[in-house]
């Protein structure tokens, strides 16, 4: 059987790609043909573990340091991909944070750092890529389920902050289109990693919610991404695609 490689020759930019769906979405990148960087701001073995298994696949890779609350290191993030894999093609934003809590108890330090990391953070990484792509650049988003549907108490700050990328994508690809750049943003469900595995203790409940009764993968996201980012999508921009198993429905 002949392997499709939709990507080959393409260089691909991973925030966050060093565990979860970020490290699914770098090894689906490489498995059809990309070259991937990912960043990782802890668990430095993780991420070259990563680059390793990228390797393995015959693709170049690299693993580069940068926190997402840091503009400076946000920026600099892309130039350095950009560098090591002789340009940039494809962005995926995955790199985020989560605080979850009632309301009266989120302080001002976690309002700051989740907007940095999920909206900040984006902003730069895309306004910075925009800069390098040419024809058929990519800027992929992964935003959150809770930005269709908040099922419950507690995720006002999150849900916040994902809600604002809805708003970045349909801008990006407005103003990026006619340069035949799109930019679209994936919505994941309850999906199994290790920051919320479904064997947690909230799994029960969360994979209730959706209309197949069961957790995502990582790797059905990816899945998604690697569509966007393929040459299939070019009429595909300023879109929003639920991999939640019905969580919105």
């Amino acid at each position: 059987m002949t392997i499709q490689r939709n990507l080959h020759g393409k260089a691909a930019l991973v925030t966050g790609g060093s565990r979860g769906i970020g490290a699914a979405t770098a090894l689906r990148l490489a498995r059809d043909g990309a070259d991937v960087a990912l960043t990782y701001v802890r668990g430095e073995e993780a991420a070259e573990e990563v680059v390793r298994a990228v390797e393995a696949q015959g693709r170049r890779a690299v693993a580069l340091r940068a926190d997402a609350a840091d503009a400076t290191q946000s920026a600099g993030a892309v130039t350095r991909a950009a560098e090591a894999l002789g340009g940039l093609d494809v962005l995926v934003n995955n790199a985020g944070v989560g605080v979850l809590g009632p309301l009266e108890t989120l302080t001002d330090e976690d309002v700051d750092r989740v907007l940095a990391v999920n909206v900040r953070g984006v902003f730069v990484t895309s306004r910075a890529a925009a800069g390098r792509m040419g024809a058929g650049g990519r800027i992929i988003t992964i935003g959150t389920c809770m930005a269709q549907r908040v099922p419950g108490p507690g995720g006002t700050l999150y849900a916040t902050s994902k809600s604002a990328l809805v708003g970045l994508t349909k801008a990006l690809a407005r103003e990026l289109g006619g340069r035949g750049i799109t930019a679209n943003v994936v919505h994941p469900g309850p999906t199994d990693t290790d920051m919320n595995p479904a064997t947690g203790p909230t799994a029960a409940a969360q994979a209730a919610m959706t209309a197949v009764g069961r957790f995502g993968t990582a790797e059905e996201v990816a899945s998604m991404v690697s569509y966007l980012a393929g040459p299939e999508a070019a009429y595909v921009t300023g879109a929003e695609f639920a991999v939640d198993g019905g969580h919105a429905a």
